[in-house]
Parts: structure tokens; sequence; C-alpha cells
């Protein structure tokens, strides 16, 4: 049920703004699940999405990337602009997201770290997928300085989950594997091969309509890498995907998305450098006249009751976020 006072709410943001806004709103979607997943709490499911999406449809004007961005710099975005994006390259994008987001007309941007492309495994899910199908009742992870884990319930295998992947997320890509393959060792445990798009789903939903962006390689944290190393993610992803699609990416998403944690002054101006046109971050706040062009804000309200969800979404588009490190905002 969506909330009452929800058109009031969003009609009086529109009259702040004037007929036109200066702002424009940037969701994160990673996943959509077929069902709700008990160790993955915060991915919507189906049923959710498809709920979310004709809400969003009804209440707001949701253009793609590139419309948001034109209109943004011409000063002619109409009222509650947002843009839909998902990051990393997850197959239920295409299998499940996609119909969906076809169904509503809606045209989302995709986020694509190429090196999982066909049959790879982020690390995140190589830890989500480990916890999830050992069959030990308990894991000593004294060699990680994490000392014993208890696995009987769904809870004591959600915290273990997030301990590891906050353990994991800052080490360099060589010491991720190095932890990864032990980890897998002492659960005993082998990996799926589908969580990723396909080169074949990748094509269908750029020939769909959808965009496609550039987010690495291996999906590391750029700012622990050395200046080749980081380079080198972000130009052969680029490069990929230019060789799949026929196209090089327009626009970056930061693995991550922090700034200063997990991106550097560096790395925005490499981002430039490798030929991307604007780059997104995970900044809270909405895109507005003082945002940086390769520091977009994006965010993700956590709710799924619908009305809920977009109430939070009006208070993020009041939500002021300037260029967090090196990028120059948008001339007036």
């Amino acid at each position: 049920m969506i909330t009452r006072d929800l058109p009031l709410m969003l009609g009086g943001l529109a009259s702040l703004f004037g007929g036109r806004s200066s702002r424009f709103g940037t969701l994160i979607f990673h996943r959509v699940v077929p069902e709700p997943d008990p160790l993955q709490p915060g991915e919507i499911c189906a049923a959710q999405f498809d709920e979310l999406i004709g809400v969003l449809v009804r209440y707001f004007n949701i253009l793609s990337a590139e419309e948001a961005i034109e209109a943004w710099q011409a000063g002619k975005l109409p009222p509650r602009t947002l843009v839909i994006t998902f990051d990393d390259g997850y197959a239920d994008n295409f299998t499940i997201a996609y119909p969906i987001l076809r169904k509503h007309g809606v045209r989302a941007l995709f986020f694509i770290a190429s090196g999982y492309l066909d049959g790879g495994v982020m690390f995140n899910d190589a830890v989500i997928e480990t916890v999830r199908r050992t069959e030990l009742n308990e894991l000593d992870l004294d060699w990680m300085g994490l000392g014993r884990y208890a696995l009987s319930t769904v809870a004591q295998r959600r915290t273990l989950i997030q301990t590891l992947l906050q353990r994991i997320k800052y080490l360099s890509l060589d010491g991720r594997c190095e932890a990864l393959d032990r980890l897998r060792e002492e659960a005993a445990v082998a990996l799926p091969a589908d969580l990723m798009l396909t080169t074949g789903q990748l094509r269908g939903l750029s020939g769909g309509g959808m965009a496609i962006g550039g987010h690495t390689t291996h999906h590391p944290i750029l700012a622990v890498l050395d200046e080749d190393q980081a380079m080198d993610e972000v130009v052969k992803n680029r490069l990929q995907l230019a060789d799949l699609l026929g196209e090089a990416p327009r626009f970056f998403a930061y693995p991550n998305g922090k700034p200063g944690t997990d991106y550097t002054a560096q790395n925005v101006r490499m981002i430039e450098r490798a030929g991307y046109e604007a780059a997104f971050t995970t900044s809270w706040g909405s895109v507005g006249r003082e945002s940086g062009i390769y520091e977009l804000p994006r965010f993700t309200p956590w709710e799924r009751q619908p009305g809920r969800f977009c109430l939070r979404i009006a208070q993020n588009f009041l939500r002021v976020n300037a260029p967090q490190l090196a990028t120059p905002a948008l001339a007036s």
C-alpha cells in the first residue's frame, strides 16, 4: 500500500524546484533474486522489484543516464528525475530485472566488472556461497585472525559472511585470491559458475536498450592499488566492453565507491584520462549544480515498502553532494 502522504510530499518537492528541477537522483541495485534470500536480506526479490518499479514510474520521471546527464548540463531536467543503475553484472540482471524494466518502459544503466563474465565469481559471492554451501557446523579461521565461528544457524552464517567481507574487501587482488582459496579449501565447497552474466546476456541487455558502463575488470578497491594497477583495471575493462559490444562505455562507477576510502583524487583523474564522460560514486545525495561530473552521487534506500522507499528518495533530492575529491563543479 502506498503511503497516503506520498503524492503531497512529491508535489511539494516539485513546487520547491519549480516547473523544472536542478537535481536528479540515481539509485543503485545489484541483484534481483527470485525469492528473498536469508543470507542476503539486502537484495530485492523479483516481486518487490516489480512493485517498486511500478510505483517509481508513477511518481518520478525515470530517464536513462545519458538523458539525465544531458538535461542536467542543459538546465532542463524535469522534476523528480531518477536514474536506475545496477552494479557488477549479475546474470539475474538479465533473467529477472531486465524483463521487469522492459515491462515498465524503463532504461537502466548496468556497470559491468568484465573479468567475471561467463562463469566468474566475484569475491563477495565467493564468500557468501562458501558459507552457504559448507556442510560444516564450524569453521576455524585462526589463520585469518578471526578464531572459530559456529555455523549452526542462518544468523550465525550471516554474521560470518559480514565479518569475512569486511576482512577480505580491502586486500590486494592477490591477497583476496589467496584468502578465498584457503577459505574454500577449509569449507570443502565448490562455487557456482552461473552467477554472473554471459557474453550473450550482456549483449542482450545492450541490444534491448539498456546502457552498459565500466566497473573495472576485477572490482578491486582502486585506492589500495598502485597507479599502474588501477589504470590497468580501468582501461582493460573499457576495452573489453568495447570489444564485446562494438562501442566503448561512456560512464563508469567506482567499485564500492566511497570517496577517499575506495577511490582517490588520482583515480578520479584516471577515469577522465581513460575516456569516460562521467563517473558515479556511492555517496548519498542527488546530482545538482554543485556536483562534479566524475563524482556523481548515487544511493540505495533500504526500505522495501514502496511508499517509504519513495519518501527516502524525496529526502535524498534535498541532500547537497558537492565534489568530494578532485572534480570541479558543473559550470553555471
